[in-house]
């Protein structure tokens, strides 16, 4: 009888267990989807791995380029002014800094003695070669999604590129996410190590362009909040999230506060060249991205973004307007005038590419009215942009805004953010001094 009594007790537990894993874990990237799936072996229509078809007879590295591109994997793996690729690049989480590894092939401090079955494991499993785990800011948990072929495409392309010696710093992390160790079990949990499956219900773009934002470009990592396990959150999934000191805004059907009331060629634009009429300029980590990853991408790839991204069921942010503010009024006397501080910087540093009306005498791209950034009253990207400016590569050439975070106080970048917000999105952030310097941190590296 006692037997039987601690069975049932191990059975209750086992099932609650599994059923808080179940709940914490969540739904996965695609189970929005409920077409039935199968196989990519077993998929008759167009392949939605690989690369575009003008590429189909290129060579193993060529091809590898373009998916490298198409992962974005530079951006993470490479320092300002540094190697390509050397690592060293710091991100700033909440319980310390983590540095991003040397993937050149140099065989001391890169991966130049990955083996192809090493490298699979680490971007589909999140181990290194030495059998430790690589922490979350490795979208491994995206990349499990993507073929051993693509992979291994990606594997030839880096290893094509000449091998950098160089050594990331240490991280900095607080007890106990500096134990390694620990990751095992938050691996077992939150990575599925799962590879793409195609949705026989949907169309072969959007099964491209689902491969293209989940496997290749982790377009979640950003846009999607995460839970307290710091997994991603898909119950809202691109809902926005704030990712490396900035907002990443919600990329959902919704169409008041997502990208529903968007039209296929302003995405496309937004993707492609990083800004649209109406919408704003992409700046921070989705700037690197459109210039470094979707700016070099096929347009029939970029379709095939929009036909997915058009799918995902529309998620409001609360937080945001429902209608972008019009026009600021032509004249600097009319309109917000409350804070003199923000005022006064804005017109000795900002009103002469931006205009008082927020409509831009100088480039479409440094518009103001209609942007995301400055109709978000929490002020996150504008305080970022004053203070890390913009170095945007366009096709006529290279748009540039200044940094001024080392020419303003921290009082005044945040009296600047809310002038602009309050002028030009209808409702002004209350960002304080301590803000910014805790922006700043967030970013520094």
């Amino acid at each position: 009888m006692r037997i039987r009594i601690l069975l049932g007790i191990a059975v209750i537990v086992l099932a609650a267990l599994g059923i808080g894993v179940w709940i914490i874990r969540g739904p996965g990237p695609l189970d929005f989807s409920a077409g039935s799936r199968v196989a990519l072996a077993d998929y008759h229509d167009a392949k939605p791995s690989g690369v575009p078809e003008k590429l189909a007879r290129a060579s193993l590295v060529e091809r590898g380029e373009y998916l490298t591109k198409a992962a974005d994997c530079m951006v993470c793996h490479t320092t300002a002014g540094g190697k390509e690729y050397a690592g060293g690049l710091g991100f700033q989480l909440p319980f310390g800094t983590l540095y991003s590894t040397n993937i050149t092939p140099d065989k001391e401090t890169g991966i130049g003695d990955y083996s192809d079955r090493d490298f699979l494991n680490a971007l589909h499993r999140g181990v290194r070669r030495d059998g430790a785990g690589l922490y979350a800011a490795m979208p491994f948990t995206s990349y499990a999604s993507m073929t051993d072929d693509d992979a291994l495409a990606i594997k030839a392309y880096l290893f094509s590129l000449p091998p950098v010696k160089a050594v990331p710093p240490q991280n900095k992390l607080v007890f106990p996410f500096n134990q390694r160790w620990t990751l095992m079990f938050w691996s077992a949990v939150f990575n599925r190590d799962a590879r793409f499956a195609p949705d026989t219900s949907q169309s072969p773009a959007w099964n491209r362009g689902a491969y293209l934002a989940e496997a290749l470009a982790h377009c979640g990592e950003c846009h999607t909040p995460r839970n307290l396990a710091f997994a991603l959150d898909n119950r809202n999934k691109f809902a926005g999230a704030v990712a490396a000191g900035w907002r990443a805004f919600n990329i959902t059907s919704d169409k008041a506060t997502g990208i529903g009331a968007w039209s296929d060629d302003d995405l496309v634009a937004y993707l492609s060249l990083g800004h649209a009429n109406g919408h704003g300029t992409a700046s921070g980590p989705m700037g690197e991205a459109v210039d470094h990853s979707f700016s070099q991408m096929a347009p029939e790839d970029i379709r095939a973004l929009v036909a997915f991204l058009r799918s995902v069921p529309g998620l409001t942010s609360t937080d945001l307007p429902a209608t972008p503010a019009p026009a600021a009024p032509a004249g600097h006397k009319d309109g917000v005038t409350a804070d003199a501080r923000g005022k006064t910087v804005f017109e000795g540093a900002c009103v002469s590419c931006h205009g008082w009306s927020g409509q831009s005498p100088v480039s479409p791209m440094a518009t103001l009215t209609g942007a995301w950034a400055v109709n978000d009253p929490g002020g996150t990207n504008v305080a970022q942009i004053v203070l890390s400016g913009t170095h945007r590569l366009t096709p006529d050439g290279v748009l540039s805004m200044p940094a001024f975070g080392n020419a303003y106080t921290d009082d005044e970048v945040a009296a600047v953010t809310n002038y602009v917000t309050a002028r030009f999105g209808g409702k002004g952030s209350k960002l304080t001094a301590a803000d910014i310097a805790s922006l700043r941190q967030q970013t520094a590296q």
